[in-house]
């Protein structure tokens, strides 16, 4: 049996749409529906249409369509709604299925990073091998955001913090009166851990959230397709520059959150220790040497080379959804602190074990 359509099968006249499609589904069985009579076809028309040959038996086909016709049919294309998902019951091995596969993902992501941290390295290499390819502007830029409007916050955080940190411990020595002791405390836990691992962390939440956004927002609208297709590296464009500006400025951002940190024990050691200006510094340069600087500014690249091998994956990980967006730039922030603090640790566990 054939049906053939006549007319226009458009919004303003969806009554007498309907009215066909009835018609057409009245006359029941396998039908072979004739298009080409068709002065005009909408998307509701084309809706119609797709519902009535779904509803109608198996076998229903379309005859005579023209290329616009078909294309719009396949985009409106019907489709039965999913059924619903029957509830899981709970196993007990459900807990270790779920480690496991977050084991698993967490090994492919290891991997993911492994081969961008390649990429990039390659990259660096091209710019190296070419020195006029390299974007000097976007490198200047990237510093100026991230230290030279970083460091304000940073240093102000580390000031607070370092007269939290010698105000605790002045109240916790002065009970065996050795509250002078809070000098070589808080010269030590600065310069070695806490300066360099609250830069990193505020660092990551605040540039590596940034570097995700950036390159997310590029992936939506297709920037980075368009950079391939003009024959562009993204790595090269986009990556690289703010690598090396991470780690050019991490350094200069931990030294001077050490700087803020111990100006905040400075002064909370005379507010509440009594101790002077002068034996402060004494007692600090009796307490720390060059090392104990050292170990803190080492740290820093590997530190800044994390966060923003992590960040610029989760940017290219990004689809085309403001969910999907927000959902990687959460991820960048969370998994840089983590790997930092593992880092940190590990780094820890190094000096400590050669003594240094």
């Amino acid at each position: 049996m054939a049906a053939r359509l006549a007319g226009r099968w458009t919004a303003d006249q969806a009554p007498a749409v309907e009215a066909a499609s009835a018609e057409i589904l009245a006359a029941g069985g396998p039908l072979l529906i004739d298009l080409s009579g068709l002065a005009r076809l909408d998307t509701l028309g084309a809706w119609v249409l797709e519902r009535t040959r779904a509803t109608l038996p198996a076998g229903t086909a379309y005859a005579g369509a023209s290329p616009e016709h078909l294309i719009l049919l396949r985009e409106v294309a019907y489709r039965e709604a999913a059924p619903a998902s029957r509830r899981r019951r709970f196993r007990p091995l459900d807990p270790v299925a779920s480690l496991g596969s977050g084991v698993r993902s967490l090994g492919r992501e290891g991997l993911s990073g492994l081969a961008f941290l390649g990429e990039v390295v390659a990259g660096c290499l091209r710019v190296l091998a070419r020195p006029r390819s390299f974007r000097g502007p976007a490198l200047i830029n990237q510093i100026e955001q991230i230290a030279l409007r970083g460091a304000p916050i940073i240093m102000l955080i580390s000031f607070l913090v370092g007269c939290i940190v010698t105000q605790q411990g002045i109240i916790q020595l002065q009970r065996f009166g050795a509250q002078t002791y809070v000098v070589n405390m808080i010269g030590i836990l600065t310069l070695r851990e806490l300066g360099v691992l609250l830069t990193s962390i505020m660092v990551a939440g605040r540039s590596g959230s940034a570097f995700t956004a950036e390159i997310g927002s590029m992936r939506m609208r297709e920037e980075v397709d368009a950079l391939r297709v003009m024959g562009l590296d993204p790595i090269e464009i986009l990556i690289v520059p703010r690598i090396i500006a991470l780690m050019l400025a991490l350094p200069m951002l931990a030294f001077l959150a050490d700087l803020a940190a111990l100006a905040g024990g400075a002064m909370t050691s005379f507010l509440y220790g009594g101790l002077s200006l002068e034996a402060f510094t004494f007692r600090l340069q009796n307490a720390i040497g060059f090392r104990h600087l050292a170990i803190g500014l080492i740290k820093a690249p590997f530190m800044a080379l994390i966060i923003g091998i992590i960040a610029s994956v989760e940017g290219f990980m990004v689809e085309g959804s403001a969910e999907s967006l927000g959902r990687h730039v959460t991820a960048s922030v969370v998994k840089s602190i983590f790997m930092v603090i593992v880092l940190d640790g590990l780094f820890a566990v190094f000096f400590a074990a050669i003594d240094f």
